[in-house]
């Protein structure tokens, strides 16, 4: 299965961020993003405690049985080893991180998972790969650029990369053209007020957009 996870990484490149998103409505939103073409979600836990672990991570299990053989599911923001355990129980497929912690890159690799940490420095992202990252991703990119990401994949050929935060329609070829495999994308393609409106159908038509771009 980690190896059809990465696979599916780096033949679709997109993953798909939900954050905040009312459990009544995962699907739908789901649903509309998979119509557009996505094939990978993560949902991502809640640093500040505003949502539990175990609410997030049943969150988790609700999409994993769900899009069970048409989309993976992952867990976002995650910083404990406690949650990618949770993850895994809720048959979660991959873990994100905003940072590069060891002790969760070491635990997501021996439960099964596709390893997907935080970094932006060069030092950061070698820690990340030497732990055993399959990918790294590069937040926040939003203000660096892609001609940041060409100077860091010079020399580090060997990592792939995934650019997050700020990535939006007009930057994507940008970023791909300087060297990473893929994309971490949340509010540009599930805005808020579609969200609030259930207006799946403007959901489908920007997935449809992303998903145009990096094929």
């Amino acid at each position: 299965m980690r190896e059809q996870v990465i696979r599916a990484v780096e033949e679709n490149k997109i993953v798909a961020i939900v954050r905040g998103i009312a459990a009544e409505k995962l699907i739908p939103v789901a649903e509309a993003m998979y119509e557009g073409g996505i094939r990978l979600l993560e949902i991502t836990y809640s640093a500040n405690g505003a949502v539990s672990d175990e609410q997030t991570a049943e969150n988790i299990s609700i999409l994993s049985k769900h899009f069970e053989g048409r989309m993976f599911i992952g867990a976002g923001t995650v910083i404990t080893t406690k949650q990618v355990e949770l993850t895994k129980e809720a048959g979660g497929k991959f873990i994100i991180s905003p940072d590069t912690f060891v002790d969760v890159i070491k635990k997501t690799r021996e439960l099964g998972l596709v390893s997907m940490p935080g970094a932006l420095t060069p030092s950061e992202i070698q820690i990340a790969n030497r732990a055993g990252a399959d990918f790294v991703k590069l937040f926040p990119i939003t203000s660096m650029g892609p001609s940041y990401v060409k100077a860091v994949k010079a020399p580090l050929t060997n990592v792939k990369l995934l650019a997050v935060g700020g990535v939006n329609l007009d930057n994507m070829k940008d970023y791909l053209n300087a060297g990473v495999c893929g994309f971490g994308i949340g509010s540009n393609i599930t805005p808020k007020k579609c969200i609030e409106e259930g207006n799946y159908e403007e959901i489908v038509a920007l997935s449809k957009k992303y998903v145009e771009i990096v094929k």
